[in-house]
């Protein structure tokens, strides 16, 4: 049986110091770690709070993705894919289904096609010029509408591998955004090509 959130809380704080902080993480170490060691803290770890506040969306009537199924730069009858803008790396792109439904509600259907599609798009991503890999991520803390991430790392950017790129992208000056709008048109087309659907307006 797992740990209860008092029980996982209590078990935390045990590791502790004096002011309930916990040390720094093995990753603060890491050659390709955002952060010096030094003077950086880790913030207190709150106890729980049961049962959790609800996610965005998770009324469909109130689901802003719900609101926004006709949008996206690819489109077909379950998915859609838009641009994120404003980032750091040079393409954020974002896959929802139309429909409202969350991971774990998948119909098997939908879930072979969230598989496929994710590959066709990481595929595109990496012929991109100067990408070196497609992150996939799929968090689901925020929203109650399923929405998986799609993060490409710059070629060269050793700094930049694995689990500290989101971190990264949230430092970084701001990707000129003219050269991401193509390069998302170009992804969105090159799936129209192996997949089908329809492509939808590149954000201005």
């Amino acid at each position: 049986m797992p740990l209860s959130p008092e029980e996982f809380y209590s078990h935390a704080v045990a590791a502790a110091d004096d002011e309930q902080r916990l040390p720094l993480s093995r990753m603060t170490g890491w050659d390709i770690s955002p952060f010096e060691a030094d003077g950086l803290r880790v913030s207190r770890l709150r106890p729980p709070v049961v049962p959790e506040p609800p996610r965005h969306g998770e009324d469909p009537a109130d689901c802003e993705s719900c609101q926004r199924r006709d949008e996206g730069i690819w489109l077909d009858d379950h998915w859609r894919l838009t641009q994120i803008l404003g980032v750091g790396v040079p393409l954020v792109l974002m896959l929802h289904p139309r429909d409202h439904h969350d991971l774990a509600d998948l119909t098997d259907d939908l879930a072979a096609e969230l598989g496929v599609l994710s590959t066709h798009l990481a595929r595109h991503v990496q012929a991109v010029p100067h990408i070196s890999r497609c992150h996939v991520y799929r968090i689901g803390d925020g929203g109650a509408h399923l929405h998986v991430w799609f993060f490409a790392r710059p070629e060269g950017q050793a700094q930049l591998f694995g689990s500290w790129l989101v971190v990264w992208d949230d430092l970084l000056p701001e990707y000129p955004s003219a050269l991401a709008q193509t390069d998302a048109a170009t992804v969105a087309d090159a799936l129209v090509a192996s997949y089908g659907g329809r492509r939808g307006p590149v954000a201005r």
